[in-house]
């Protein structure tokens, strides 16, 4: 069963027997984030939040060449600004009051995310595609820490999450030289679970999806936990396995995992 559930002007998301394709639609600026975006990732996410275990797994590209290009420099949606405004005040509001607390939702999901990185992913669009789980990309993209190539300093969590995927040394490369991050060697680098020749791009990560779209309902717990082990001391996060190991095995997709191993045969979990 196929159903789009929501196409706005610059994000899509299509649902298919609980697979999500969220798109970033914007492919005349190579999916810039801007004001429009922004507000329909803040629709989609809501739509992925409110469908719980009817979606158990979504996979986020881009349209066109390109993942996304980063900030919209040029964007139309917004209003006009003087140099003073943007220098502190709008870049800082942006920041604090979607940029950031879309990060930490995206984290808190339930619901498996793969970046499917089909052309350049620069800046915030970097950031958008490691807070996936898995990152699938083509032999043809790239990431970019673009910021220094325009005087700005990185964001969305890169001085974060960089140096903990890939060591301080090679981060502050990335960051203070700003070149372009091949795929093969962001595979290389441990930024990148999977390589693949352009066309088979979204063939191969939609098999991954459908792996996990069959998963059982601990595939959220999973991603939440490791994404909290990021900041957690030792004790804390052996706690918190305790707590989402009771969790888990009070679900139903425990005891049809133990039935279908008792009875030797397939699982037939419905992430409940």
């Amino acid at each position: 069963r196929s159903e789009r559930h929501m196409e706005h002007g610059k994000i899509t998301l299509e649902v298919n027997d609980g697979i999500g394709l969220l798109t970033l639609n914007d492919p005349g600026s190579l999916n810039a984030w801007g004001v429009k975006m922004r507000s329909d990732f803040t629709a989609a996410i809501d739509q992925v939040e409110n469908a719980g275990s009817d979606l158990r797994c979504v996979v986020i590209t881009g349209a066109g060449r390109a993942f996304s290009s980063g900030a919209n420099l040029n964007d139309p949606d917004a209003p006009p600004r003087d140099r003073a405004a943007e220098s502190r005040g709008e870049v800082l509001s942006s920041l604090e009051a979607w940029y950031n607390p879309m990060f930490l939702r995206l984290r808190e999901l339930d619901t498996p995310l793969i970046a499917a990185v089909n052309g350049v992913a620069a800046g915030v669009g970097m950031s958008f595609a490691l807070s996936c789980d898995l990152v699938v990309m083509a032999k043809s993209a790239y990431f970019l820490q673009a910021f220094a190539r325009i005087g700005l300093v990185p964001d969305g969590g890169s001085t974060y999450i960089l140096p903990r995927l890939i060591g301080a040394k090679r981060a502050l490369e990335l960051s203070l030289l700003a070149d372009k991050l091949p795929a093969e060697t962001a595979r290389e680098w441990g930024l990148v679970n999977r390589v693949v020749e352009d066309g088979d791009l979204m063939p191969e990560t939609m098999k991954l999806a459908e792996r996990l779209g069959h998963g059982p309902r601990s595939l959220g717990m999973i991603r939440r936990m490791y994404w909290q082990s990021l900041e957690n001391d030792y004790p804390t996060q052996m706690a918190l396995e305790a707590t989402m190991q009771t969790e888990a095995g009070m679900s139903s997709d425990h005891a049809e995992g133990i039935a279908a191993f008792r009875e030797k045969r397939a699982t037939k979990f419905t992430g409940s």
